[in-house]
């Protein structure tokens, strides 16, 4: 059977930043999935620590290890995509971190991480005939809208940030225009290259979803989980956080969402919306009272302050449309909670406290 390459050099996302859109840890779903449907699959890490793991992980599947440290660099994919038979590509890594100095730490690699992917694939894989690129809900929104509350966020929305503005602004707004820029730079790529292969992005917002064991350190878990840790911590018990983005996905069904596109002929050359729909902090909390009740005494009592939705309501937030998705894909969204009890379930696995 043809490889697919599943590029999944990830670098972990800070916690503190809590109004941007996160979709690190997604990567050990795909490969799962991928490997559960018989695919022959390369998959890349930044260390050989990195790649005994999966290894280990994955005894006798069809699968290949390969090292790739620092995917920013120039040519660091021509070797890889030399390996005969590749036939598709998902590309979910992004070289995102807030210890930068000048924001061009941030921006130039997130653009040209991307577009080294497919120079490399044009030049050395043409048997690559559709290339799957996670961005994310931060190439969607625009956030001088995000307090409009009849608007409907949908993937023919695209942010409206510059490289001028991601100079400028704080550490988020760099974030968020380094995935729109890369995103636009893999559409540009495409429709002026015009390579043998064609083009889909999958944009999810927040995403929660068990945390797969055989990668997972504390210190690893993204900014979504990174919340329900901090809840089952205590750190909810005063006053439960503002929520920031309202809109949510399982990281399974974005794991879906990458190999369907993948597979799916008439997927190509399409962004997918990918979420499961409007939430908030506060609702989390009933939920994980209810499936654990030993960490009764870390939660927030009823009444707690904060968390919730404008005026308590949700037809005071922005709206989505997640059809297209849903239909093209075939996605049966993960309900919030069992997202919630499976994430918080698999937190307390690797020792959550």
């Amino acid at each position: 059977m043809p490889k697919r390459l599943q590029e999944c050099s990830i670098v972990p996302a800070s916690p503190h930043f809590m109004d941007m859109i996160i979709s690190v840890g997604t990567c050990p779903h795909i490969l799962q999935l991928l490997l559960s449907r018989g695919h022959d699959v390369v998959t890349t890490v930044r260390s050989e620590e990195k790649a005994k793991i999966i290894r280990d992980a994955h005894p006798g599947a069809k699968l290949t290890v390969v090292i790739v440290p620092d995917i920013s660099l120039p040519g660091a994919f021509d070797e890889v995509m030399q390996i005969p038979g590749l036939e598709y590509v998902q590309h979910t890594a992004s070289p995102f971190h807030f210890k930068f100095t000048d924001p061009k730490e941030l921006l130039d690699p997130a653009i040209k991480g991307t577009t080294s992917v497919l120079e490399a694939i044009k030049k050395y894989a043409p048997t690559v005939k559709r290339v799957v690129i996670t961005s994310s809900f931060a190439a969607i929104l625009n956030a001088s809208q995000l307090g409009d509350a009849t608007k409907v966020w949908s993937e023919a929305d695209w942010n409206p940030m510059t490289y001028e503005d991601g100079i400028n602004g704080n550490p988020g707004q760099t974030y968020r225009a380094s995935k729109t820029l890369a995103e636009k730079a893999a559409w540009d790529f495409v429709e002026k290259e015009k390579p043998n292969f064609d083009l889909v992005t999958i944009n999810p917002p927040f995403v929660f979803g068990p945390v797969v064991h055989h990668l997972a350190s504390l210190a690893d878990i993204n900014t979504s989980n990174g919340n329900m840790a901090a809840l089952i911590g205590g750190r909810w018990k005063a006053e439960i956080p503002p929520t920031g983005v309202y809109l949510w996905v399982d990281v399974r069904d974005v794991a879906k969402a990458h190999v369907e596109a993948q597979d799916r002929p008439e997927a190509g050359g399409n962004r997918f919306f990918v979420t499961a729909g409007l939430f908030t902090n506060k609702e989390i909390v009933p939920i994980v009272r209810k499936s654990f009740p030993q960490l009764a005494e870390r939660l927030p009592e009823d009444g707690t302050q904060g968390g919730d939705y404008p005026g308590g309501s949700k037809d005071n937030v922005y709206k989505y449309d997640n059809s297209k998705t849903t239909k093209m894909l075939g996605i049966e969204w993960t309900t919030l909670e069992k997202s919630v009890t499976d994430t918080i379930g698999s937190l307390l696995a690797v020792g959550a406290k």
